[in-house]
This record gives C-alpha cells, structure tokens and sequence, in this order.
C-alpha cells in the first residue's frame, strides 16, 4: 500500500519533471540560442547564506558598516525587491542553478539530494566556451563534495563547512587537502588565484564565489571578534506586538514564538540574543571585504570593465520579526535578499530597481549577460533589461509565487503558499485550521497588520490573490505537494516547548463570530 501511495505521488512529479529536460542535440550537447549583437562579458558571482537584505550600511542599518556593498549600490545596481522562490538553503541554491520553483527541481529541503535530471546554467556557460570555477558552499546533496556539473575549476566541502579551519578538508578539483585559514578569506584567496589565471586568456569566465557566512552558528573572523560589542541593539517593533495586532495573525506564529525558531525558546536554549545579533553582523564584515578584494584585483589587473559583479544570498534571515528567529516563512526578512550589480559599461550609477525579481531569475540573468538566450526548462526570466534600465514597461510580471514545504524536523512551521507583488501579499496556509494572511507592503512594509479581514475591500482583494495563486501553481505544475521521507529518527528534536514561554495561541477573534447569511 505504501508503495501504491509513493507511486500516485511521485509518478505526477517525474512526468513533470522530464517535461522540463534541457533538450540536446544528438552528440549530447546542449542547444545554445545565441542572442545576436552581444559581447559576452566575464561574470563574478559573490554569494553569501542568510544575509538579511536590511544589514547593510546603505539601507540605513544601526552599526554595520559594509563599505563594499555600499559602494556596489553607488556605483551600480540595487534591485530593491528581490525575494526567494523558498526561503530555506538548499532549495533556493538550486533554484539558482536552475532557474527553477523547488516543486519543479525537487529539492524541498536541506536532506534532498542534488536535483535529478536538472543542468545548471554553468553547464550551458561551458557549452558556450566559458572558463568556470565554483569555490566555496555548495550544499546540496550534503553526502558528497564531488565536483559538479558546469564547473572545471572546482573548490568545496562538505555539508554547512565551518568557519576555523582546524579539522576540516576542502575538495580542489577532486583532491582533498587541508584548510589552513578562516572559510571566508581562504575561499577568497582560492577565487583571487583562479582569477590569476584568467588574466591572459581572452575566453570570457564565470566565477561563483559561495561563502558560508553568514549562517550561525555566527563565527567572525579574529581581527572583527567584539568590534560591535558596545553597540545598542534596536529589536524590531513587531518582536512585541500590541493585543489588537496580535489577535490578527495566525496560531501557529504565536506558537512559534515558543519554539526552536522563536525568541521565547530560539534553538531551545536561554541564547543571549544580543550577543548573537552582534555576533552576526560581525560575521557580515569578512564577506564585505571579500566583495572589495574581488573587485580590486579585477581593477588592478584591467579585468574590471568587462565584468558583470553579483552579490546575492541565497535568503533573508528575522531577528525578531514577528517574534521570530531564522527563515523559511513568507515575511519580508525571510524571503527578501540583497541583489546588487555592479558593470560600468552597462550599468549606470546609483540605479534603484523596484519591481520584483527573484532568484529563479538569476540564471536567466547570467546566460543574458554571457549572450545566451534561456531555455525554456527555467521558469524565471532575465532581469538584466531592468537593471540597465531598459524596456522597463515591458516588465509585465505583477505577482512572484513563493512555496514552503512542511518539514518534519521543523515541525513549527507549516506549509506556506503565497504570492509576493509589489503592494500586496497573500499567504496561504495549506492544510491548516488557522487564518490565511493579507498584507498591504506600501501602508504596512513591516507586516504589522494582516489585513485580511479588515473590510470587504481587503476580503475581495484577498480572494482574488488566493485564485491568482491557485492559477499560477496549477500552471507552473505545482498541483501535488512534493513529499519526501523524513530522515530524522528523532522527529521531536526541534519540536519542544519552553515551560516560561509564551502559552498556547487561541483562535482569532473572528472564529468566534456569528457566520453571515450567504
């Protein structure tokens, strides 16, 4: 019986799948779509984990100083709305690689294994004669540390890595040696020498630089350790909700407070949460001065004009919003990243782009500034026309899907649909006896009041994003909820409850009212 179950889950999904195989030709090579009048231009990736899009000097932030990124917002680009198709590591990396939803390349979680059957947008930038190295954080299909498809410069490890480099051994181009620094200025100096031997080649290259930071457990590097231990820490106003906002939002995120992601029990422990908030942006500064000693040896080495430079993170991260801690849900800490891009032959100085992009679209972007057109198997689209702020009227997309996956281990969070655009969004909790949400991001960009049920206005409002949102996941082949077997033996691990936190949620308030004649 199980297997007949597997099978009615599973059969949909592959034949799915195999509809969005890369076609080739009969060599086994990928087909290229070249886009006409193009110069393909070098192409440096700088990625980061949980990177709060609100840490950064240039948004303003209380202490932290990221002169490098500011300085990538001045002299180039700022997608101010970029979000995550799922807010958690795995999925969203390969989403990246793919250009795909995680419900199309399989990967739901942390335990998936790489995705079966997909091809990277590295492998169509080695088709097209690209140099291309990945050094750093891969993590997905934590088993192994084997070079990749795309990549024939590889530099990597196992799993989440660390940050000391005692005890722990990186794969160079399938040989394993020794690490002998702290993880984000060792991979820097891995990526500075591959550039070293790019200088002479006249073949365009892509280099994918993926640090750990910054995922807890926060580490900084020595020279940074306490540089902000006398600074004041600002929580953020929905850490502490009044009755009347309270008595809006959903059950399960009041019992969550309460929990392994919750500020009253955060990794059920008595975590000093001021410490660790310093300790985090501490951690942000070596990825910062990474980003500046990229774009240095570019410009000291004649490199720089024609290189596309990219920071990203593969997703938000609360400090406190909404009484939380870490990501996987749809609020803006969560699913909002920092998106920056930096050409000066093709960008102008000082951009600001607003509508929204996610990170589906970056392979897309990657293949349009290497002149290749997408295939049809990613389900995002080039943004690169935004970013040079050109046909932006054409820019027709009003809504961006974001899907989250129940997992067993992490059993305080349920699975979560939702449709982010730029005013509203709508998240939809599925199999769940609780309140949908509705947010208004230009009157309410902190999520204070789900609004849901405010008026007829915002109930009309709502019910056409819950069809929007049906429609899109039916049309993006998103019609079964992918499951996979949880692999924890000890599912109540993450699961407890602190007997000084905050106590069972009670229904909303709007449960207890009379229904209205139909």
């Amino acid at each position: 019986m199980n297997k007949i179950k597997y099978l009615l889950v599973i059969l949909p999904i592959t034949f799915y799948l195999s509809s969005c195989a890369p076609q080739q030709d009969e060599d086994n090579s990928l087909k290229l779509e070249r886009l006409e009048n193009r110069q393909p231009m070098n192409i440096v990736f700088v990625f980061s984990d949980d990177h709060s899009y609100k840490n950064m000097g240039f948004m303003g932030h209380d202490f932290v100083e990221t002169p490098n990124m500011d300085a990538m917002a001045a002299n180039g680009v700022y997608m101010s709305n970029a979000i995550v198709t799922t807010s958690l590591c795995s999925p969203s990396r390969a989403s990246i690689h793919t250009g795909q939803y995680a419900f199309t390349h399989g990967v739901i979680d942390n335990n998936s294994p790489d995705p079966e059957g997909a091809t990277y947008f590295s492998e169509y930038l080695q088709e097209a004669g690209y140099n291309t190295a990945f050094i750093g954080k891969w993590h997905m299909g934590a088993h192994t540390d084997d070079p990749r498809p795309g990549w024939e410069h590889w530099v990597s490890f196992q799993g989440q890595g660390r940050y000391p480099h005692q005890g722990q051994r990186l794969n160079v181009n399938g040989k394993h040696v020794d690490r002998t620094d702290y993880i984000t200025d060792e991979l820097t100096d891995y990526a500075v020498d591959w550039l070293e031997t790019q200088k002479e080649s006249d073949t365009p290259f892509m280099l994918y630089l993926s640090h750990k930071g910054v995922h807890s457990n926060f580490q900084p590097a020595e020279r940074h350790l306490d540089k902000y231990a006398d600074e004041q820490v600002v929580w953020p106003e929905t850490m502490f909700l009044d009755d009347e906002q309270m008595a809006e939002k959903p059950m399960w995120l009041k019992d969550q407070r309460n929990s392994w992601h919750g500020v009253d029990y955060p990794y059920h422990s008595n975590l000093d949460l001021d410490h660790w908030y310093k300790r985090y942006n501490e951690t942000i500064l070596s990825v910062d001065e990474s980003i500046g000693s990229v774009i240095d040896y570019l410009k000291k080495n004649d490199m720089y004009e024609n290189t596309v430079i990219i920071y990203s993170s593969d997703q938000g991260f609360h400090f406190g919003e909404q009484g939380l801690i870490d990501k996987r849900v749809a609020y803006e800490p969560s699913i909002r990243i920092p998106l920056l891009l930096e050409a000066p032959k093709i960008f102008n100085a000082g951009t600001t782009v607003n509508q929204v992009v996610a990170n589906i679209d970056i392979a897309p972007t990657i293949l349009d500034i290497a002149g290749l057109k997408a295939p049809e198997t990613m389900q995002g689209r080039s943004f690169l026309s935004l970013a040079k702020q050109e046909d932006v009227e054409n820019w027709d997309r009003d809504y961006m899907l974001y899907t989250y996956y129940w997992e067993e281990k992490f059993p305080q969070t349920p699975t979560i649909l939702a449709l982010r655009g730029d005013r509203y969004k709508y998240i939809h909790y599925y199999g769940l006896w609780d309140t949908h949400e509705l947010y208004d991001l230009l009157e309410d960009p902190d999520e204070k009041h789900n609004i849901i049920r405010r008026d007829v206005e915002s109930w009309e409002i709502a019910s056409d994003l819950r069809s929007k949102l049906f429609t899109m996941l039916e049309e993006k082949g998103a019609g079964a909820i992918p499951l996979r077997e949880p692999r924890d033996d000890n599912p109540l691990r993450n699961a407890r409850r602190s007997k000084e936190g905050a106590v069972e949620a009670d229904f909303p308030y709007y449960y207890f009212e009379p229904i209205r004649n139909r």
